[in-house]
């Protein structure tokens, strides 16, 4: 690293300071190979301790040997004495690197690494009169060259979009994001764990479909050259797991990654990976009981509680999540019911009234759901199961047998958001084919997130699907 280099890292560096940076470091990579100490033609380094295993097992490693390798993060040079940080997968150790333990060649090549270059290090664990557990080098050697300046944490890494699109640098700067990484990894275990436990079976559906199915969204469409037909990337699990059903698999999921042509934000991704499971001879209470039951167990494996704080919310997932209907919800809210609402008519009247926006084909069932969306859904803070959806919004789902206007479905909604949806499955194919059909007509108003007919489906409802219930999560959300 340039003394130009330490002095600016710490503030904004321009374009101009930036390309003199880039080009000095070109011409160290350059230097190195010329006297044939080319970090790229490494191939490997024996690394036997991490920076967690010293500081944890400090008292049994001090005065041994270990060689340590990561990303040198920062550097303090002071004459024949220097320090620098190394961070690897754990974190980060302190390495002290004197001149007259390595020799002077290897203190001159030391000298010149930048902030960035991975480096793996021979030594002594020790503890310094500061009392840093640290490593007393021995051998340091360039593993790979940085030929980019990582941009300093506060002033050059602000930009959301620039994050996700730059994961890699994201977790070099910002190395709490490894948190998530970790604990994301460990919630897809303690998932399967528990399903396993439950004698649930893991399978793998096909990506690419010849009808997209499951879920209100637009697809990504792809060609099958040898077959010279266009195809889908799938936008939900749905349907090839109740098919596994209807063959006799009674208790399936998949964890799978789905993909939907549709806008960017934290809450929606193109492309994210889901949990989806079904279980023969159960309804949407058995899966509400299953899902509060998954989400408690997951949140205690992981991080050994159910007591979590989000955004500065205490949310205790120990306590009976709250379940209520989406019409009592709008009436706990908005104090509109539309048990009272006789007609679609009085439903768009109300519409206007109340300034939401609707579409000439959208009926009662569409306007409950307009209303729920507009006044209710950033209420549902704590842990709730929202309940009997309208059967205009749930075209998979079972009907009330007291209600057919409204289906046996719940959507699981924690800090205002969607996290699960489920029902009772639908499986009267007669009465599956005239809910496609509906969806059809849909599509042909425009509405390009509208389900497709599926006769592949529907041919194998007709030779009998058993009472299911269905759960669907997505693993990434946030």
């Amino acid at each position: 690293m340039s003394e130009h280099e330490n002095e600016i890292h710490e503030e904004i560096i321009t374009p101009i300071e930036l390309n003199e940076l880039l080009k000095i470091r070109r011409e160290k990579l350059s230097l190195l190979q010329e006297e044939k100490k080319d970090p790229f033609e490494i191939v490997k380094y024996e690394v036997t301790a991490h920076s967690a295993d010293i500081h944890k097992n400090f008292e049994q490693l001090e005065d041994t040997d270990v060689s340590v390798a990561g990303r040198m993060m920062t550097k303090r040079i002071m004459g024949k004495a220097s320090f620098c940080d190394v961070r690897d997968r754990d974190g980060k150790i302190q390495i002290f690197v004197g001149k007259n333990v390595v020799g002077d060649e290897i203190y001159q090549d030391f000298k010149h690494f930048d902030i960035g270059d991975i480096i793996g290090v021979k030594g002594t664990v020790f503890r310094t009169q500061k009392g840093e557990i640290s490593v007393r080098a021995t051998e340091i050697k360039l593993l790979s060259k940085s030929l980019q300046v990582l941009p300093e944490k506060w002033h050059g890494l602000r930009d959301q979009d620039l994050r996700y699109r730059q994961r890699y640098l994201d977790l070099i700067v910002n190395p709490e994001v490894k948190d998530t990484f970790m604990k994301r990894s460990a919630i897809v275990k303690a998932i399967r764990k528990y399903l396993d436990d439950k004698d649930y079976l893991e399978v793998e559906t096909p990506i690419l479909q010849t009808i997209p199915g499951g879920a209100a969204a637009r697809p990504f469409i792809t060609h099958h050259n040898t077959l010279s037909l266009d195809m889908y990337m799938r936008i939900a699990l749905e349907l090839p797991l109740k098919r596994l059903i209807v063959g006799g698999l009674e208790r399936v999921y998949e964890i799978g990654r789905v993909f939907r042509n549709e806008g960017m934000s934290i809450k929606h991704n193109p492309e994210f990976t889901m949990l989806e499971l079904y279980e023969a001879y159960t309804d949407y209470n058995g899966m509400m009981d299953l899902t509060e039951e998954l989400i408690r167990t997951v949140a205690i494996e992981v991080l050994g509680t159910p007591v979590v704080n989000c955004q500065g919310v205490t949310i205790n997932l120990s306590e009976p999540f709250e379940r209520i209907t989406m019409v009592d919800a709008i009436k706990k809210y908005k104090d509109i019911d539309f048990k009272e609402v006789a007609s679609t008519e009085e439903a768009k009247e109300l519409c206007k009234e109340h300034h939401v926006k609707f579409e000439p084909h959208h009926t009662k069932g569409d306007i409950i759901n307009l209303f729920f969306e507009e006044f209710v859904e950033e209420h549902l803070v704590m842990p709730t199961f929202l309940t009997d959806h309208p059967v205009e919004i749930s075209p998979l789902t079972k009907r009330k047998p007291d209600a057919p206007d409204y289906t046996e479905r719940f959507e699981l909604f924690i800090m205002g958001r969607e996290f699960a949806n489920a029902y009772s499955e639908l499986n009267d194919p007669i009465d599956q084919r005239q809910r496609f059909m509906h969806q059809e007509s849909l599509r042909a108003h425009g509405d390009d997130e509208a389900n497709m007919l599926d006769e592949d489906f529907l041919l194998a409802l007709e030779y009998g699907m058993p009472p299911t219930g269905g759960m669907g999560i997505g693993i990434d959300l946030g």
